[in-house]
């Protein structure tokens, strides 16, 4: 199969409909992304067919758990995912990507120009800093970072409004990880986790979806420093 076609009948299995301009915007992501990728350390995987499916497939599975009208913030974006392919998948959803590194945001700046989306924004921050002006400000918040969820949930959480969510995208293994955040997100305003699992069509890799609703507003005090978070997890 082609990557087009990779890409339409793997969305179909997701349950997901996309417009052929949709299809168009993301192959256009993936080469713009190999393209830089020879220049930038973006991402590992480096054929086309691959961007398909464990990237782009593995992204779209989260569509389903986000509202239409929606903000979402991207919390460490690096390549963009999964917030990019999201917002071609999701026009009607507000999607922010925040990530430390200015180069990986001037790359994404210029991709959502490029495509002409405009319910994507890049931005150029670390997360505990974006918090104190973007409290509250968020509907949901997402993430495919490799940290701890103890971690992500931390830089996250507060930014997300009471009945909102946070949903981290992880290995299928993840249990004990979950299980060692619990106490994290109830400091932080978060409720019991739900771990969801999928499968990345094409790909057969098992995946697990984490989501954390969001119970009670965050203490003021978090989130702290990111060396502090590191070295002292909730």
């Amino acid at each position: 199969m082609t990557e087009r076609e990779l890409l339409e009948t793997g969305l179909e299995q997701l349950g997901l409909s996309a417009s052929p301009q949709a299809v168009d915007d993301l192959l256009r992501f993936s080469a713009l992304l190999l393209e830089k990728n020879k220049v930038m350390n973006l991402t590992a995987v480096t054929d086309p067919r691959e961007v398909v499916t464990r990237h782009f497939l593995d992204c779209a599975a989260l569509a389903p758990q986000l509202q239409p009208g929606g903000r979402v913030l991207d919390v460490g974006t690096g390549a963009g995912f999964p917030g990019l392919p999201l917002a071609v998948l999701c026009p009607q959803t507000e999607f922010t990507l925040l990530d430390a590194q200015r180069k990986r945001i001037d790359f994404l700046s210029d991709v959502i120009a490029a495509l002409g989306l405009s319910n994507c924004t890049a931005v150029h921050a670390r997360a505990e800093d974006f918090a104190k002006d973007n409290r509250a400000a968020f509907d949901c918040a997402v993430s495919r970072a490799v940290a701890e969820l103890r971690v992500l949930a931390e830089l996250s959480l507060p930014m997300v409004r009471v009945g909102g969510c946070f949903l981290a995208m992880k290995a299928a293994d993840c249990a004990d990880e979950v299980a060692a955040a619990a106490h994290a997100c109830a400091v932080l305003g978060g409720g019991a986790a739900q771990t969801l699992s999928y499968t990345v069509p094409h790909d057969g890799v098992a995946r697990a979806l984490v989501r954390i609703p969001k119970e009670a507003d965050t203490p003021a005090q978090y989130p702290r420093r990111f060396k502090k978070i590191q070295s002292a997890p909730l």
